[in-house]
């Protein structure tokens, strides 16, 4: 059962993601008949810690609530090499089951404690690649909002961390709970998709050693009918030397690239456009709104009418 929770704030601790761990386990809320929590926040020997927001604070606890806490929650923060204490009371924590959960770069802090080996884990989609490169056993997940490993909780950036968070209330204390908490902080209780949808992605500049027009005239004719076969004849290679050679010049498949772009194009048109989804379809080169959905969908773990809906530019 989460009846304690120690939240560890490191230098240049990241003031709203810190301010979503308080409001989720931090706020009283058992008035209103939900359950409380022995909430500490801690820093290493109580000392002043400086936020990314340029003032300092102090908290109330040094690293003593954590070592008995049912929940060690890490705030983003900018230490690539966390102290010794922290690392060791992770460690413990982990040892003794309780649940250990990271919010956007708080993952670094769990992977220099030994945490991420061999586990799923993420964090914001710009830190990832850092993430995976300096932790090379950690299996990172680009693209989703948050990952639980065991008793391993990793999210992504900012409002990943209220869904995180919400996740676990859920399976610590049921839907009814969570539902209630966040209809209290005015979120939804639960988000589809993943982050790869709020990855901002521009359309490509090409650059390839020969294929360079070939690339700049599909991205010019995407509603298209294009294969490997049209592409390659416009190229007067044979199929299987073409894909070679794209390979080689651009890092993935003809058919990978070319449904890459084609779900750009898809995400410009749903968020500048009024068109439907038909239409939208047709333009991006899918044919019809079912490959639409499939294709969009798998790449970016949400639907286009889900992804209009969220990212429609507004007039």
């Amino acid at each position: 059962m989460l009846r304690s929770v120690a939240v560890i704030a490191l230098p240049e601790v990241a003031v709203f993601e810190l301010g979503v761990l308080c409001e989720l386990f931090g706020y009283d809320r058992t008035p209103e008949g939900l359950p409380g929590y022995e909430f500490s926040v801690c820093s290493v020997g109580r000392a002043p810690v400086r936020t990314h927001a340029g003032f300092s604070m102090t908290p109330d606890h040094d690293l003593t609530p954590a070592e008995t806490a049912d929940l060690i929650a890490i705030a983003p923060n900018d230490i690539q090499d966390p102290p010794a204490e922290v690392v060791e009371v992770l460690q413990r924590a982990h040892a003794r089951g309780a649940w250990i959960m990271s919010v956007c770069t708080g993952a670094f802090t769990l992977g220099a404690a030994g945490l991420l080996d061999d586990r799923r884990c993420t964090t914001h989609w710009r830190h990832t690649d850092a993430l995976a490169e300096r932790f090379p056993r950690a299996k990172v997940d680009p693209g989703v909002l948050y990952v639980v490993d065991d008793n391993i909780l990793t999210s992504a950036g900012t409002a990943a961390g209220i869904d995180a968070g919400l996740h676990l209330i859920r399976e610590e204390q049921g839907s009814a709970v969570a539902a209630q908490i966040a209809r209290r902080m005015v979120v939804p209780p639960h988000r589809d998709g993943g982050q790869a949808q709020f990855i901002e992605t521009p359309m490509p500049s090409i650059s390839c050693e020969t294929l360079q027009p070939l690339l700049t005239h599909v991205l010019e004719t995407l509603d298209r009918a294009h294969t490997v076969d049209t592409m390659s004849d416009l190229v007067h290679m044979a199929p299987r030397t073409f894909a070679r050679r794209f390979r080689a010049e651009t890092g993935a498949t003809p058919h990978d690239w070319l449904t890459n772009q084609r779900v750009l194009l898809a995400r410009r048109l749903l968020e500048d456009t009024d068109l439907g989804i038909d239409a939208v379809a047709a333009k991006a080169g899918f044919g019809s709104a079912q490959n639409l959905r499939h294709h969009f969908t798998q790449r970016l773990s949400t639907t286009p009418q889900g992804y209009r809906s969220t990212f429609k530019t507004k007039i």
